[in-house]
């Protein structure tokens, strides 16, 4: 890992708030000095950002590579700032996606046509204009047949596949209200992905050990974006799987299986059968699991899921600042996965919890 990451140069937090009383102040908010100074910094990135754009390919329209991410982008820094040119540069970035939909079996958020007729959907609905929103999303839920069925083979993982569909779905009730998209649509998806999940099981003869499993390319990958902890988060989502007892009895033991992948050092293998634990990116290795051990948390209310998520953090602190690059897959994830392993430490649940108690002992 020493050849793959910068060294951390900031102290780790010693639980005193004289440590951050410069960052934060007695209510956990930003203070105003930190606020500006983040401020500043948004404003730069922001000009060098733009200035790139200038010779970015223009029929890329996808939220991972291409233009629906820097509509979200501006959509993200309209909910900040409030600042209405941010939403009339998310509007633009929008007018070109819908001109340039890939119209192929990619289906997805990050990867296909759903990520950008979702974010359109949810811009014009932020411009008030109800005609384009309806006509975004009526062209959105077109899609959903053909991704419960699997048309053109379609996988399961959030990259390509049926869940990256899915949170296409959760996007827009995010955005324009929980009950937008009706709950059954969710638990079709959830239905297929769970039946495909539990064929794979059956066909590796792992049923036992694990009742759902999953592949992309014939390879059981285990992180966020191509294996099972990025399923599993969504499967694990309130509601999204409809049955308490299927949620226990498929979905809980499958995620105790990966949960068991965690190496001694805290992180986790790219894919099953695989020894090295090298990568420190959200697609592969602990901060791409360290979603799904948090919701497992939430759920079950199991301290050990905190525990190892813990352990995730302290990989993510010593090991994240990647000399790849600042892209989304192998990015800087440090403070974001920080920020989560915090706001799950403070869950009513976190009484019962702590790393040498009685749940969480090494």
């Amino acid at each position: 890992m020493e050849t793959r990451a910068l060294k951390n140069p900031y102290p780790d937090y010693d639980g005193h708030q004289a440590s951050t009383q410069s960052l934060f102040d007695s209510q956990g908010k930003l203070t105003p000095e930190f606020s500006q100074r983040i401020r500043g910094k948004v404003c730069q990135l922001l000009e060098v950002m733009e200035d790139g754009l200038k010779s970015a390919n223009p029929r890329d329209c996808t939220s991972y590579t291409g233009w629906t991410g820097i509509a979200l982008l501006y959509l993200h820094l309209h909910d900040v700032f409030g600042d209405a040119s941010f939403l009339a540069k998310a509007l633009d970035a929008v007018g070109r996606n819908l001109h340039t939909l890939t119209r192929r079996h990619d289906v997805t958020f990050l990867c296909g046509d759903a990520g950008p007729l979702a974010v359109a959907a949810a811009v014009y609905h932020r411009m008030q204009r109800p005609h384009e929103t309806e006509e975004c999303l009526n062209r959105l839920l077109q899609l959903h047949p053909g991704v419960v069925a699997g048309s053109g083979g379609l996988p399961d993982e959030l990259l390509y596949g049926r869940m990256g569909y899915l949170y296409a779905l959760v996007f827009i009730n995010q955005q324009l209200g929980q009950n937008h998209i009706p709950l059954q649509y969710i638990q079709q998806i959830s239905e297929a992905v769970l039946a495909s999940g539990e064929n794979l099981s059956r066909s590796f003869r792992i049923q036992e050990q694990s009742p759902l499993m999953y592949a992309w390319y014939q390879e059981q990958y285990v992180g966020a974006a191509h294996g099972l902890a990025g399923i599993y988060y969504y499967l694990m989502q309130p509601g999204f799987v409809a049955g308490e007892e299927r949620l226990h009895s498929l979905v809980r033991p499958s995620v105790d299986y990966v949960a068991c992948l965690q190496s001694p050092g805290g992180n986790y293998p790219p894919s099953l059968g695989e020894e090295g634990h090298l990568l420190v990116h959200w697609c592969h290795g602990a901060p791409g699991v360290v979603y799904m051990l948090l919701q497992a948390y939430r759920m079950f209310g199991e301290g050990q899921y905190l525990c190892d998520a813990v352990r995730c953090g302290e990989v993510v602190w010593r090991w994240g600042l990647l000399k790849k690059g600042w892209t989304f897959v192998g990015p800087l994830r440090g403070p974001p996965l920080m920020r989560e392993v915090g706001v799950a430490w403070v869950t009513p649940l976190d009484d019962q919890v702590s790393i040498g108690g009685p749940e969480g002992q090494q």
